[in-house]
């Protein structure tokens, strides 16, 4: 697993890159009330604002961590958004990207490194 600085994780899932956001991104957004997702089938762009996130403290806009396809969107979080302050870094991705290169993901930052970025 690897981590933005924006507060992403990234799982490689065989040629996927699942990415949601950390249990520390969604303690600092507080309760989230809202997210938007990308359409599957979006060609995005590294560092094009994709995905939506509202609390009740802010709205946060989500980075594509990688160019790529958005293949998968999570629709469980468009009913129940609250998912993201329950499990962050599990049930709560936020979508599935096929790359069209992953050579930026060797710029992301391992557990240690963010860990020591958080801190």
């Amino acid at each position: 697993m690897k981590y933005t600085e924006e507060h992403e994780w990234l799982l490689p899932e065989g040629d996927l890159i699942v990415v949601g956001i950390t249990e520390y991104a969604a303690e600092q957004l507080g309760d989230v009330v809202f997210v938007e997702l990308p359409e599957v089938g979006t060609e995005v762009t590294k560092d094009e604002e994709i995905v939506v996130i509202e609390s009740v403290k802010a709205a946060s806009d989500i980075l594509a961590p990688l160019d790529g396809e958005i293949v998968e969107v999570n629709e469980a979080l468009a009913d129940n958004p609250g998912k993201v302050n329950e499990d962050a870094m599990g049930d709560a991705w936020f979508f599935k990207i096929r790359p069209s290169d992953l050579s930026p993901m060797d710029d992301y930052m391992d557990e240690a490194a963010y860990k020591d970025f958080i801190g």
